[in-house]
């Protein structure tokens, strides 16, 4: 893992999308809403709904690899859904690793999709650690440029 490694955190507000991804490996997004492609290296699952686990990020993945499939084919249970025949990603997961400490939601942020990167997320404690735009991670390019410059000086 490295500190750029890209991170998608998702939301699953349904158990069987749950055990889909911790039984069977795979998560399921619409390419409606990705139009460019899923380019992550890991995936976060942001747990909604209720439950002990509800409102955070209890475990990640990795992402193992990517196809195309329409809805009624990923879940033949739901085939008279009315998006039944959207175009849905089918991202393959390796096993679910447990995020600990989480990273909760104590404001109750809207959440659907946040791309972030690892440093960003494996550091995160709330959802809003997510989003910070003016800190160490987001200017870590300079700051890398900057010690090295500092280390060769004499």
């Amino acid at each position: 893992m490295y500190p750029e490694d890209r991170v998608l955190v998702t939301v699953i507000n349904r158990r069987r999308d749950f055990v889909a991804a911790r039984d069977e490996h795979w998560y399921r997004i619409p390419q409606v809403r990705m139009p460019g492609g899923v380019h992550v290296d890991y995936l976060g699952f942001f747990l909604s709904g209720t439950g002990k686990r509800a409102g955070g990020v209890y475990w990640y993945a990795e992402q193992r690899g990517l196809e195309l499939a329409y809805r009624r084919d990923l879940l033949p249970d739901e085939a008279d859904h009315p998006r039944a025949g959207e175009i849905y990603y089918r991202v393959a997961l390796g096993e679910l690793v447990e995020k600990s400490p989480p990273i909760l939601n104590p404001t109750r942020r809207a959440i659907s999709f946040i791309y972030t990167t690892w440093d960003r997320f494996i550091n995160a404690r709330t959802v809003s650690d997510l989003y910070s735009r003016s800190d160490y991670f987001v200017d870590r390019v300079f700051y890398a440029l900057r010690d090295s410059s500092r280390a060769s000086q004499p």
